[in-house]
């Protein structure tokens, strides 16, 4: 019988969430006045418009069992509680209910970055870096020359990380982190960060990791293609309580399902929008003649349309979209900043709508999923959520009496007519 890694049983997580009837505190002096009324009101017996508490429970009885060596993905949408369960386990906050056993040492990968010193090199960050995240002088000295071959920073080694670009300072971070030796890594939208090719080799990272090594690994991710790839059991959150788990393909699938009311736009109001201080989305759509009708032909272009506003102008913002199939593969990714820089459309402060075209004739039947991702390229997603829209293709773009009829789709992730000629 397999040694449980992590042992979480009946835990949850309260916060109170201040209201106030009257004026809001909007500074730290609003603090100190509001405390010296309170402390006013008590000596005198009054009371006076102060704020009130609501308890708001981010997770509920939570009981998790996760055997030595196993690789679980947390899943669910934005607001589930999957980052305050990872903060729990990692030690960050105490839960209010329940308790948490561990068989090893933990470490965890949720902000990568935190702790480097911008004036500092990046070989004395690899050594101050290392000592927050637990290893010894020593065990920084012996892995040292792996930590920097993996981030590939080698040229810049003594230079000070200021002056780094957003891309290097990701690689080396993640790649400190990467080489520790804990019995359980805790990781959080890795992902989220650095180009393709280095998101592959963190991929590959935590693989080994927990195969070769094997090691428990606990991975959340927005990414369902990666989340499948890398991991063998999974748990689905929704509203801070376990909803399923169990195999990860069966679970991603029960977590796609639960979004099948999801129409073929997703509208926010104003003050609602979600984002940051760079950028906010209101709408995304998925359109035909610019019509919602939820069921589409493939013989005919789509229209994914976002409509957002930029607050700060950042010469790295870029917005697009996951276009991801029933069974949780991304078909295919794109964002504004995909061609030639000269042919990107101006984001100026204000209120844009952009639209981007997928062509007639390449997806296949079936049923996808629309997931907005708006970030700052190499660095933090901005927004970032799993099928906020749900549309469906029809195969028609064919004329070939020998195009299959008889089923919704063809074997491969698209279904493109592509020409043959004789050449002999």
């Amino acid at each position: 019988m397999a040694t449980n890694a992590i042992t979480v049983e009946d835990v949850s997580k309260r916060y109170l969430i201040a209201h106030r009837t009257g004026q809001e505190i909007i500074s730290f002096r609003d603090l100190l006045v509001g405390t010296g009324r309170r402390i006013i009101d008590r000596v005198r017996g009054t009371t006076a418009d102060h704020p009130s508490h609501e308890a708001f429970w981010a997770l509920r009885n939570i009981d998790l069992a996760i055997p030595e060596g196993e690789v679980v993905g947390i899943i669910g949408r934005n607001g589930a509680g999957k980052s305050t369960l990872l903060k729990i386990l990692s030690r960050i906050t105490a839960p209010t209910e329940g308790r948490i056993r561990f068989r090893g040492r933990v470490a965890s990968l949720l902000e990568v970055g935190t702790g480097f010193h911008p004036e500092l090199t990046g070989r004395e960050n690899v050594y101050l870096n290392g000592a927050i995240l637990g290893m010894s002088k020593a065990e920084i000295r012996r892995k040292f020359d792996d930590i920097v071959a993996f981030a590939e920073v080698e040229r810049f080694l003594d230079t000070p990380v200021k002056r780094y670009s957003s891309g290097m300072y990701i690689r080396l971070a993640f790649s400190v982190a990467a080489h520790l030796e804990p019995d359980i890594l805790i990781v959080d939208e890795v992902l989220a960060v650095g180009d393709s090719a280095f998101q592959k080799k963190c991929l590959g990272r935590m693989q080994q990791v927990a195969t070769r090594e094997q090691r428990t690994v606990l991975f959340v991710s927005h990414n369902m293609q990666a989340v499948q790839s890398l991991c063998t059991r999974a748990v689905y959150l929704k509203n801070g309580r376990i909803e399923t788990q169990g195999g990860v393909r069966d679970v991603v699938g029960a977590y796609l399902a639960s979004l099948s009311s999801t129409q073929s736009n997703k509208v926010w109001p104003d003050d609602a929008a979600p984002g940051n201080d760079y950028a906010r989305l209101h709408e995304i759509a998925i359109l035909r003649d610019g019509h919602f009708t939820g069921t589409y032909p493939s013989s005919a272009p789509l229209h994914v349309e976002m409509d957002f506003t930029i607050r700060t102008a950042h010469p790295e913002l870029s917005l697009g979209f996951d276009l991801m199939n029933s069974e949780g593969i991304t078909v295919l990714r794109s964002y504004q900043t995909d061609g030639p820089q000269e042919q990107w459309p101006s984001l100026a402060p204000g209120r844009h709508r952009l639209r981007c075209t997928i062509p007639a004739g390449l997806l296949n039947g079936g049923l996808y999923y629309l997931s907005p991702r708006i970030g700052l390229h190499n660095i933090a997603w901005i927004y970032s959520e799993d099928a906020v829209a749900q549309f469906e293709v029809v195969l028609d773009h064919s004329t070939s009496p020998m195009w299959s009829s008889t089923t919704d789709a063809r074997p491969g992730l698209v279904a493109p007519v592509l020409p043959w000629k004789t050449v002999s």
